[in-house]
């Protein structure tokens, strides 16, 4: 598995190109601007986006998806709770259309010989999730090093985060984390200095 990091937006969003380097075939999460760079890469790789993967809806981590998939073809995944359908500009959420896919707890999306599984870990949004592959955990804004996304956006809910980063928490062994913004980190790491993961582990234990 080959993971490359591009950093796009003004508020420098992580999107990740995830390849199946036996067969070429890759996964793009999060494209959230700069399409042209993006679409770069996977052409002069000659990479095959089979899926677009979205771990929430918000517009730092959407806005290229129009251009990516019309360029590539791949069909867009994202949980439905955080999928607008109506006219108007939401901001929090992502504009789907009759083509989107919808993907839920458990779901997975095969991408070559990679297996990405949903773990649903709402808080950020109501529809965020954690995408697993193999040894990696891509957390969107869900979990950063040292931190966890804000919930003062709609759909938020601290409450609700601290649960999910809880359950993060608890998956057996150590995963690498690659977040929605800033650098990568260790889930052994987080679980050791992460202030909120440890407090999620003393306020819902008592540990």
């Amino acid at each position: 598995m080959l993971i490359k990091n591009l950093v796009v937006g003004n508020l420098a969003t992580n999107c990740y190109i995830v390849t199946d380097e036996s067969t070429m075939k890759c996964a793009v999460i999060d494209p959230g601007s700069d399409s042209n760079e993006i679409l770069g890469y996977i052409e002069e790789n000659g990479l095959h986006p089979e899926a677009i993967l979205i771990t929430h809806g918000h517009f730092d981590h959407v806005t290229a998806v129009p251009a990516v998939r019309e360029e590539t073809g791949a069909p867009v995944y994202i949980n439905e709770k955080d999928a607008y359908t109506g006219g108007r500009f939401d901001h929090a959420r992502f504009q789907a259309d009759e083509n989107t896919r919808y993907y839920a707890d458990g779901d997975k999306v095969q991408v070559g010989g990679l297996t990405f599984e949903v773990i649903e870990t709402p808080g950020h949004s109501r529809g965020s999730v954690t995408l697993k592959c193999e040894n990696v955990l891509f957390t969107g804004d869900t979990l950063f090093r040292d931190s966890v996304g804000r919930t003062d956006l709609e759909g938020g809910d601290m409450r609700e985060l601290l649960r999910s980063i809880l359950r993060l928490y608890d998956l057996e062994g150590d995963y690498e984390v690659y977040p929605g913004h800033m650098e990568a980190s260790s889930l052994e790491r987080e679980r050791r200095f992460n202030y909120y993961m440890t407090y999620a582990d003393r306020e819902f234990r008592g540990q």
